[in-house]
């Protein structure tokens, strides 16, 4: 076994295990904070599922390192013994972990959210998992294609832009609401489906496996937001980019992905509402 095949197994064993305890306490009496404004939101599932997932990992690899979207430990570990990073290193390897990816849908009762797990070396994914444990669906990477529990998919086949459906992902800020809505107009002009459904590692694994069409967000994300994504569109066959076309790498302004076909489209689009660099 390879060692990215080893890491992919890994990631695929501990997103399930720290789905199988957010799906515990889905749409159960759940204790709410805010942590960058008010609808930025976690919960203590969020906390145990991220615990779950380290502890699962660090069966494997005991010394592995960790870029994770809450500060939290396994219960037990001495905060000296484990290597937690704030930012993605660009060498060596890491584990990248979002425990609840669309924690608000998750407090919603929308069961449209997900665990995620990628394993990075140098900076780029080599073994991904995006798990949705309301759905029991899970997105890996296996022998250089993708599967959705375990069946070979691929990203779309169309190409008639009318019959594309299409996501807008991240965050929507009241004071880049403008822009914002430029951009949705302009993808509304040109797809015919433009959606918006709370959960950005979900939305690019539906990208992949051919269920949506494209999807793009006007500003950086997290690495925990878009990863394992990343990784799996590109497996699937897919096209990924920054908002200007040039190839998308972690530390990239915007992300926009799409099945290959009218990329210039979804780029079109989300330019309507970005402000051109210098």
């Amino acid at each position: 076994m390879s060692d990215a095949t080893r890491r992919g197994a890994v990631a695929e064993r501990a997103a399930r295990a720290g789905g199988v305890v957010a799906r515990g306490q889905f749409r159960e009496q759940l204790t709410v904070e805010t942590k960058t404004n008010k609808n930025d939101f976690v919960t203590e599932t969020d906390r145990e599922s991220q615990r779950q997932v380290i502890a699962t990992i660090r069966e494997a690899f005991p010394d592995a390192s960790f870029v994770c979207e809450e500060g939290s430990l396994p219960v037990g570990v001495d905060p000296t013994a484990i290597d937690l990073r704030e930012s993605l290193p660009e060498e060596g390897r890491a584990w990248v972990v979002d425990p609840i990816d669309g924690t608000a849908n998750f407090v919603r009762g929308i069961r449209f959210f997900a665990t995620s797990v990628a394993a990075v070396s140098g900076g780029e994914p080599v073994g991904v998992a995006t798990y949705l444990p309301a759905q029991e669906d899970i997105y890996t990477v296996s022998h250089g294609g993708v599967t959705l529990n375990d069946t070979p998919v691929t990203v779309s086949s169309r190409t008639d832009p009318e019959t594309f459906a299409v996501a807008l992902v991240g965050w929507w800020p009241a004071r880049e609401s403008d822009s914002h809505v430029s951009m949705y107009r302009a993808a509304a002009e040109r797809f015919g489906d433009v959606r918006r459904v709370g959960c950005i590692q979900g939305v690019l694994a539906l990208v992949a496996s051919g269920s949506l069409d494209g999807a793009f967000m006007p500003t950086s994300g997290h690495p925990w937001d878009t990863l394992a994504g990343v990784h799996l569109i590109r497996r699937a066959g897919g096209t990924v980019t920054d908002v200007f076309g040039e190839r998308w790498h972690a530390d990239s302004r915007g992300l926009v992905v799409s099945n290959g076909s009218c990329h210039e489209d979804l780029l079109a689009a989300v330019q309507a509402g970005v402000e051109p660099t210098d």
